[in-house]
């Protein structure tokens, strides 16, 4: 089977480096949701003894980093490289949270993507004999969220049915060389998708079409479809953004299937919690796929998966002087195994 690059977007690792160990933090609204059990930590408290919710959110990054090294027995001179982002101005969140730990750092930014972008780089920099263990660290908050991009919490702004929860999380993953598994495989990166969609109260319509184009890629590409995974899993797209996805690639010819969910429709209880939408933000894909989804590999509930997070690359600026919103979806595939 070859390695390296087999196509446009996709290359598949030779040495398939292993998820090493992970963990994952949550706030209030998160310990009430379904995935409550699968969390490393839970604090009702959204300054996370902090003074303001943005350092709350770098607490939560430094928090997610230091039960991943605990977990896998390492300490921050193991690790060669972090790769981080967050949604705060100038990614904020991920400097201020990290720069304690004294590790080589690479700030990345894609938008909800972010958690799917860092676990591809660290794969293909451990893959190309660049370092032996590498973290992949994302997060967010609601109340930075709503003030940064919407409107300050304390306004009392109406949601429209469309909208989404901006989930409080953060999520770290360590790849190494070796490892118990499960392993990345194969990465497909994404390409700017933009249908011209303006509402930065719709997200999933805006990204549903790049989570479609990263897909089809990967399916081309590698010459799979649906039926090949266990679980496809994309990221943050809720209901309206998942129902687009599904009917787009049915389209043409990816039945879907009940193999097909969102991180957005996992984390929380649309109803219960009146998520409208469901979840969103860089910490709702990367709570659950450093919880929920490792776990269940770990465990031998599913044998391969892709986790495919989508990311909405907008700015208030942006956003304020009528552009639309260009998005895009890196994907990941992970098996309980190697591939030969």
């Amino acid at each position: 089977m070859d390695f390296g690059r087999i196509g446009r977007q996709t290359v598949r690792l030779r040495h398939q480096p292993s998820v090493v160990s992970w963990a994952n933090i949550g706030g209030k609204m998160e310990g009430n949701g379904p995935l409550a059990a699968h969390f490393d930590e839970l604090d009702d408290d959204p300054f996370f003894g902090k003074k303001t919710w943005e350092q709350g959110e770098s607490a939560m990054q430094g928090r997610a980093l230091r039960r991943a090294l605990q977990k896998g027995g390492l300490a921050p001179e193991d690790l060669d490289y972090i790769l981080a982002g967050d949604l705060l101005n100038q990614c904020i969140g991920s400097s201020f949270g990290l720069r304690e730990f004294g590790i080589p750092f690479w700030g990345i930014y894609g938008a909800c993507s972010t958690m799917g972008e860092g676990l591809a780089l660290a794969a293909m920099l451990i893959d190309g004999g660049f370092a032996r263990h590498a973290a992949a660290v994302t997060s967010s908050h609601f109340c930075t969220a709503e003030r940064q991009y919407r409107m300050p919490v304390p306004y009392g702004s109406q949601r429209t049915p469309t909208a989404q929860w901006t989930a409080t999380a953060a999520g770290c993953c360590i790849l190494g060389e070796q490892g118990d598994g499960p392993y990345v495989t194969h990465v497909t990166c994404g390409r700017i998708v933009d249908l011209g969609v303006t509402d930065p109260n719709n997200m999933g319509a805006a990204m549903a079409p790049a989570a479609c184009d990263t897909l089809s890629a990967l399916f081309r590409e590698t010459r799979t479809g649906p039926a090949d995974y266990d679980l496809i899993v994309t990221g943050d797209l809720g209901q309206l953004g998942h129902d687009v996805v599904v009917d787009l690639m049915g389209r043409d010819g990816f039945d879907m299937g009940r193999g097909c969910t969102d991180c957005g429709l996992l984390l929380f209880d649309r109803k219960k919690q009146d998520m409208h939408a469901g979840g969103s933000g860089c910490g709702c894909s990367a709570a659950v796929f450093n919880g929920y989804l490792l776990k269940g590999m770990r465990s031998g509930t599913w044998k391969r998966i892709v986790f495919a997070p989508t990311g909405a690359l907008l700015s208030p600026t942006s956003s304020f002087q009528g552009e639309s919103i260009p998005s895009i979806c890196h994907a990941v595939v992970l098996s309980r195994t190697r591939e030969v």
